[in-house]
């Protein structure tokens, strides 16, 4: 029989066809197949750097796991961004995977490494390396790590992040429009804070690197 005269010839060669996986380079410097999915280079930067100025985060060298958390978080609402939303949604599973791995694979910002047991004087450094325990507040490196590089794919890394993004997120923990942390512990943390304390410690952490610093 002749396949070329059959009605779904052309669908059976397409099925036949080996599938291949979504190149992660396209998909962040171009987009993803559905229109939607805009290019990620677009407000993250050409090495996944960020905008500091626009408020959008450093990606590179964020775990691949946390990214796709968060990407699934957007889709969902339980992140609500205006932006992300859409954005989110329209990526395939494959394409999640591709560009959230070649992101975890960029180098990740090179901090001094400061523990618990230095030196504390000013408000942002006291609630990063001290907390405010009388009101139930831990030190942020107790989970964030030292400097709060991250530590796995649940606590991201605060260092290397803009003053002006990390502060955005404490806020809209305070308000509740970001609340895909475990057992509401983010949540409680930010609404604890006062807004000089939201300011100072957000300062903190950006001020640790070049990257962060001064946005």
């Amino acid at each position: 029989m002749n396949l070329a005269h059959w009605p779904f010839a052309g669908l059976l060669l397409a099925l036949a066809l080996p599938t291949h996986a979504a190149d992660a380079a396209t998909v962040y410097s171009k987009g993803g197949s559905n229109p939607a999915a805009m290019a990620c280079v677009t407000c993250h930067g050409a090495e996944g750097e960020g905008l500091a100025a626009a408020g959008f985060p450093r990606l590179a060298g964020l775990s691949a796991g946390y990214l796709k958390k968060q990407l699934a978080d957007f889709a969902s609402g339980a992140r609500a961004n205006p932006i992300m939303q859409p954005i989110a949604a329209a990526l395939t599973a494959e394409e999640a995977d591709a560009v959230t791995a070649l992101l975890a694979n960029k180098p990740s910002p090179q901090v001094e490494r400061i523990s618990r047991a230095a030196p504390a004087a000013e408000l942002g450094a006291v609630l990063a390396l001290r907390g405010a325990w009388e009101r139930n507040i831990p030190e942020c490196v107790s989970c964030h790590g030292p400097s709060g590089v991250g530590v796995g794919e649940t606590f991201p890394p605060l260092v290397g992040q803009s003053a002006q993004y990390l502060s955005a997120q404490l806020v809209a923990w305070q308000q509740g429009t970001r609340k895909n942390d475990p057992n509401d512990l983010m949540g409680h943390i930010a609404r604890s804070l006062s807004q000089d304390e939201v300011n100072a410690v957000s300062q903190y952490f950006a001020t640790l690197t070049e990257t962060g610093a001064g946005q």
